[in-house]
């Protein structure tokens, strides 16, 4: 299956998932409390490669998109160390699916996150209760990659 047709399938699910979990009380699958850390992460970048590999859209480097994507409706995920990838679907006291004060604020952060965790068909979904830990934007990558990753420059033909 190809990236894009993974990411349509992702969103599709994410969006059946934020539906069900914002207008009823009956979830998807039964959800557990945990709490985890990691990256703020823009999905689209992430997963489909467009950008590099996944340490292109990590950090400074990719601050500025992660944000446009976020703002322009693209699911943001919380990715921990371990590569885990937990799709937000809501933030403490937000209305689930739309542009938020917090997902612009802390796009790109490290954060520590407390809320309900939901597994469908090999997806994380995270409802985000409490943002226990902010740790701020702590990949700082430009060093490496400058504001544009090597590897996504356009190569010339020879």
């Amino acid at each position: 299956m190809s990236a894009p047709s993974i990411l349509r399938s992702l969103f599709a699910a994410t969006f059946v998932a934020a539906t069900t979990l914002s207008s009823t009380a009956i979830a998807v699958t039964e959800a557990k409390v945990v709490e985890v850390k990691g990256e703020m992460i823009d999905t689209w970048c992430y997963f489909s490669g467009v950008m590099g590999d996944t340490d292109a859209t990590r950090g400074t480097s990719h601050h500025t998109c992660a944000l446009w994507c976020a703002a322009g409706g693209i699911p943001v995920g919380l990715r921990t160390d371990d590569g885990e990838v937990y799709m937000v679907l809501k933030f403490e006291g937000e209305d689930a699916l739309e542009e938020t004060d917090t997902m612009m604020e802390i796009q790109s952060d490290i954060i520590t996150a407390r809320g309900k965790h939901y597994l469908r068909d090999g997806v994380n979904y995270i409802v985000v209760e409490k943002v226990v830990a902010n740790d701020g934007i702590t990949y700082m990558s430009h060093e490496d990659y400058d504001f544009v990753p090597p590897f996504a420059k356009p190569k010339k033909k020879k």
